[in-house]
């Protein structure tokens, strides 16, 4: 038997595929969208953009923007019963 991958893209199979209607690439317009500090945002990790994707943990959860970080954003999101953080680009990111 093979070890089974624990890499970023672990389990994802079904979770990053994506619509027939939606596949290709995204508009170039989303990986310029501005978000402020303290702004609501959820994180839809977009498949087509394979760089600044936060944990698949994260895909699907609200949380508030903490700080930008580079061209990427830091997230505070409540996981568990804690605050955690996950940092995404833009691409990954939509206004919630």
């Amino acid at each position: 038997m093979v070890k089974a991958s624990k890499g970023i893209m672990e389990k994802t199979r079904q979770k990053f595929r994506r619509s027939p209607r939606q596949r290709g690439l995204s508009p170039i317009t989303r990986s310029f969208q501005k978000f402020e500090a303290g702004e609501r945002v959820t994180i839809v990790i977009d498949s087509s953009v394979q760089k600044g994707w936060p944990h698949h943990r994260f895909h699907g959860m609200t949380g508030t923007v903490a700080a930008k970080r580079g061209r990427a954003y830091v997230v505070d999101v409540r996981f568990g019963g804690r605050t955690k953080q996950a940092i995404a680009l833009p691409e990954h990111l939509r206004r919630a």
